[in-house]
C-alpha cells in the first residue's frame, strides 16, 4: 500500500476531552474517529488492527474446537423476559419498538440467543458438549462513555458458550477455554494476568478475568509474586485478624470533634488536642449505612481500610448496596453523615473482621461533633463478622502467605461457569443416558475485542506515538523513501514489493513531505520496523532499518534488505505465537 493513497487522516493534537493515552493516539493516528457519544468509525488503520486481533481469537477459538456462529443485533424481549433479564439489565439494556410496537433491545450480550438457538435442536446427552461462539457488535448504554474505546456503547465482543451434560464437563470446558484465553492474550503481545473475579449481572460462580496490566488501568487487581495467586480487589480475600489483640487503655468516652466528619479530619483534629496519644486510621472505625434490599445496615471497617460493595452485597444477599442518603442516615440515627457510630445500635450492624482486633477504637457518637473513643469490639458493641474490605497492596497472600502486590489493569476477558442459570429459566434440557430430562449446564467466555484494539496501546505507548506488538500492528514494516531522487523511489518501490510477496504487511510511504514528517508520523503510527531508503545510503548500497522501540537504527545491504526485514518479521510473529 502506499501512503499517498492510503486513507490515513492524522492530527496535530486531538480534542480536548480525550485524555486517555489510547483514545489520544487512535484520533490523532487516524485510527477512529467518534460518531456519537461512545461510538466509533473505525477508519482503514484501525480496521486492520481490529481484524487481526480477531482473527488471532478466531484462530485459537476454533483450535478449542469451538465453532462460529452469528446471532442476531436487535434482540426480541421475548427472551430476554423468559431469563428475567428484561427488566433485571436496567437502563444500560437499549429497548426499541418496530412498526407493530414490538418490543426489542440492542443485544448486550447473548445468552438467552444462544440458549435458544440450541434448545431447539439439542435433545439428547450424544449432542454434547457444544461450544459455539461468534465475533459481533454489542450495544450497552454506558451512562458515562469514556476513554475513547475503553468504555463505549458500540464494541466488537467475541462472546462464546459451551454447553455440557454436568458440571464436570462445564469445568472441563472452562479450562479448555481459559488455556485458549491464554494463548490469545500472549499471542497479542500483551502483559496480562488471569485473576479470580465477580460474575457480576451475568451469574454464574466460577469466574476469571483476563486483565491486561496497565497504570491507566480502571481496574484493581492483586497478586502474588511468589504463587499463581491474583484477583480482582472485588473478590480477593483480605488477611483475617491477629489471633492476639490489646485490651482498651481506658474506659468509652465522648469527646467533641466539631466540624470533624471524615477519618482525615477526625484525626487530624484529636492529633491536634493531644488528649489520645498519637492516633492514625487504622485506629478508627468507619461507619458506613448501606441500603440493602428494604434494609439499612450498618458497616463498620477499620478508618484505612476500604468497604468492598460486591463483597458486601454477596454477604447481605441482595444483586447489590448503596449508600443511604443523608436524610435516611438523619432518620436512623438521628445525627449526620459523619457522626454514625455501632455503640448502642440496635439495628443490623456488619464490620469487617479486622474490627475485631481494633484496640482504643475511635468511632462515632451518633451525635454532631462529637466522637467515642476507647472504644472495644465486645465490650462495647457486638457485630457479624466478615470479610467485608478489599484486600491491598502489602496484604498476605491468601494462598500462601507472600506479600500481595497491587496493579491496576484493564479487563480483557471474562469467563464464567454459568450452571443452569439460563438454561433451567429457558427450558434448555437433553434426555440423559437413562432416559431422564436434565437442563444443560453453561459457560460463557468474552473478550472485549475492540476494547483490546485501546488496551494494547496503554499498555505500548511512549511520548512519540504508539508501539504496535507485531501480530496486531496495522502494518508490519513502513518502508520510507528520503528525497525526489527517481533511484530512490524505484529502490522504495521495489523493496515493497518483495516484502509483501513474501508475506509482510507493508506501507510505502512515498508522499512528497520532508523526512522529519514522514518519521514523526511513522512513530505516531506505531508500525514495529522502518526501512528507510534515501541517496546516500543507496550510494554505499544499503538501507537504515529501525525498530520503533529501538534508540538506534542499523545499515543493512539494499541486496539483502528484504530477506533480513522478513526474518525479522517471521521470528517476532512465531515468538508471540509460542
Amino acid at each position: 500500500m502506499r501512503y499517498s493513497q492510503a486513507f490515513i487522516p492524522t492530527l496535530k493534537e486531538a480534542p480536548a476531552e480525550a485524555t486517555q493515552p489510547s483514545h489520544v493516539l487512535l484520533l490523532r493516528g487516524g485510527f477512529v474517529r467518534q460518531v456519537g457519544a461512545g461510538i466509533y468509525d473505525f477508519l482503514p488503520l484501525g480496521h486492520r488492527v481490529l481484524g487481526k486481533v480477531a482473527q488471532v481469537v478466531r484462530q485459537e477459538m476454533n483450535a478449542a474446537g469451538a465453532q462460529e456462529v452469528l446471532m442476531p443485533g436487535v434482540l426480541p424481549a421475548e427472551y430476554l423476559r423468559e431469563s428475567g433479564r428484561w427488566d433485571g439489565f436496567g437502563d444500560i439494556l437499549l429497548k426499541i419498538k418496530d412498526r407493530k410496537q414490538g418490543e426489542y433491545a440492542l443485544g448486550p450480550t447473548h445468552e438467552e440467543i444462544i440458549t435458544d438457538m440450541v434448545r431447539r435442536d439439542v435433545r439428547s446427552y450424544r449432542q454434547l458438549p457444544i461450544n459455539l461462539y461468534q465475533i459481533q457488535m454489542k450495544f450497552r448504554d454506558e451512562p458515562r462513555p469514556r476513554a475513547g474505546l475503553l468504555r463505549c456503547r458500540e464494541f466488537l465482543m467475541k462472546d462464546a458458550y459451551s454447553f455440557d451434560v454436568d458440571e464436570a464437563g462445564a469445568l472441563a470446558s472452562y479450562a479448555t477455554m481459559r488455556e485458549a484465553y491464554r494463548r490469545i492474550f500472549k499471542r497479542l503481545g500483551l502483559d496480562f494476568r488471569i485473576v479470580a473475579a465477580d460474575s457480576g449481572a451475568m451469574g454464574g460462580d466460577t469466574s476469571a478475568e483476563f486483565q491486561i496490566l496497565a497504570q491507566t488501568g480502571e481496574d484493581d487487581i492483586v497478586a502474588c509474586g511468589s504463587c499463581d495467586f491474583a484477583a480482582n480487589v472485588e473478590v480477593a480475600p483480605a488477611a483475617p485478624p491477629s489471633a492476639e489483640r490489646a485490651a482498651p487503655s481506658g474506659p468509652i468516652d465522648k469527646v467533641a470533634t466539631p466540624g470533624a466528619k471524615t477519618i482525615d479530619e477526625v484525626v487530624e483534629y484529636l492529633n491536634r488536642k493531644g488528649s489520645q496519644g498519637p492516633i492514625d486510621a487504622s485506629r478508627l472505625l468507619k461507619s458506613l449505612v448501606y441500603v440493602a434490599g428494604s434494609e439499612l445496615v450498618l458497616v463498620v471497617v477499620r478508618g484505612d481500610h476500604q468497604v468492598n460493595e460486591v463483597k458486601l452485597a454477596k454477604v447481605l444477599r441482595v444483586p447489590q448496596v448503596f449508600l443511604a442518603s443523608e436524610a435516611d442516615v438523619a432518620k436512623a440515627f438521628g445525627t449526620p453523615v459523619g457522626f454514625v457510630g455501632p455503640v448502642g445500635h440496635a439495628g443490623r450492624i456488619v464490620a469487617d473482621h479486622a474490627v475485631w482486633s481494633v484496640a482504643d477504637g475511635v468511632c462515632g457518637a451518633n451525635e454532631k461533633d462529637a466522637h467515642l473513643v476507647h472504644v472495644a469490639y465486645e465490650r462495647d458493641f457486638r457485630a457479624e463478622l466478615l470479610d467485608l474490605r478489599s484486600a491491598r497492596d502489602g496484604d498476605p497472600c491468601p494462598r500462601c502467605g507472600a506479600g500481595l502486590r497491587a496493579y491496576r489493569g484493564i479487563e480483557g476477558g471474562h469467563i464464567f461457569v454459568l450452571g443452569t442459570h439460563y438454561s433451567a429459566k429457558m427450558g434448555a434440557t437433553f434426555l440423559d443416558e437413562k432416559g431422564e430430562s436434565k437442563p444443560i449446564v453453561m459457560g460463557c467466555y468474552g473478550i472485549g475485542v475492540s476494547r483490546l484494539v485501546a488496551a494494547a496501546i496503554e499498555q505500548h505507548h511512549d511520548a512519540d506515538g504508539i508501539l504496535w506488538p507485531m501480530p496486531i500492528a496495522p502494518y508490519h514494516v513502513i518502508v520510507t523513501t528520503v528525497g525526489k531522487d527517481e533511484q530512490v523511489a524505484l529502490a522504495g518501490q521495489a523493496l515493497h514489493d518483495a516484502l509483501a510477496a513474501a508475506g509482510v504487511d507493508v506501507l510505502l510511504d512515498d508522499r512528497d513531505e520532508r523526512p522529519g514528517v514522514k518519521f514523526k508520523d511513522a512513530d505516531l503510527l506505531g508500525i514495529p520496523l522502518r526501512a528507510t531508503v534515501g541517496g546516500k545510503g543507496l550510494a554505499r548500497g544499503m538501507i537504515e532499518l529501525k525498530a520503533r522501540d529501538a534508540k538506534a537504527a542499523e545499515d543493512v545491504t539494499i541486496a539483502e534488505a528484504a530477506v533480513v526485514i522478513a526474518k525479522r518479521v517471521q521470528d517476532a510473529l512465531a515468538a508471540a505465537a509460542g
